[in-house]
C-alpha cells in the first residue's frame, strides 16, 4: 500500500475522525509521520482537556507500521508493549512526530539476521502549540526475521 492512500484511508477511519485525530504526513518512504490531534467539543474531557486515550490513540500504530514498512516482507513487526507519561495537560491542537532511522533498521537487521527476536523501544513526545511536551509514549516493537 502506497503511504498516501494509508494516509488517506487514516484520516476517514471512523476511530480516527470521531478522535479528532488527523495524519498530516506520511512520507513515501515510510521513515516520517506527523499526526495531530485537534480539540474538538465531542472529543475532550470533563476538565476540556484531550483525553489520554486519545493521545495513546494518535501514536499507536505509527512505529509498528513504519518500521515493518521499512524492513518489507521478510520480517515480522509486531507492538508488544506500551506506556504513556502525562506530562501536563492537552489543550488545542497537539502535534507527535515519528523519524524512523536508517541507524536503527539497521540495528534492527543486525539483531535478527541469525532469526532471533529483537525488541525495540521507541519514544515519542506528544506537544502543543506552544511546543511544550504533553505526553511522552514509548512503544516497544518485537521484530524478526520470516523463517524460511
Amino acid at each position: 500500500m502506497r503511504p498516501s492512500l494509508l494516509r488517506w484511508i487514516f484520516n476517514l477511519w471512523p476511530p480516527f475522525a470521531a478522535a479528532g485525530i488527523h495524519v498530516t504526513h506520511l512520507s513515501p518512504d515510510w521513515r516520517h509521520a506527523r499526526v495531530e490531534l485537534r480539540m474538538r467539543p465531542w472529543n475532550r474531557n470533563y476538565v476540556r482537556t484531550h483525553f489520554g486515550g486519545n493521545l495513546f490513540s494518535m501514536t499507536d500504530p505509527f512505529w509498528m507500521i513504519m518500521t515493518l514498512q521499512a524492513l518489507g516482507r521478510d520480517y515480522i513487526v509486531w507492538d508488544r508493549a506500551g506506556s504513556i507519561d502525562f506530562v501536563k495537560p492537552g489543550k488545542g491542537t497537539v502535534v507527535a512526530e515519528f523519524r524512523l532511522d536508517e541507524a536503527t533498521l539497521e540495528n534492527m537487521r543486525a539483531a535478527t539476521a541469525a532469526g532471533d527476536k529483537h525488541l525495540h523501544w521507541f519514544e515519542t513526545s506528544v506537544v502543543d502549540g506552544d511546543g511544550d511536551v504533553v505526553a511522552r509514549v514509548r512503544k516497544q516493537l518485537y521484530v524478526r526475521r520470516k523463517r524460511r
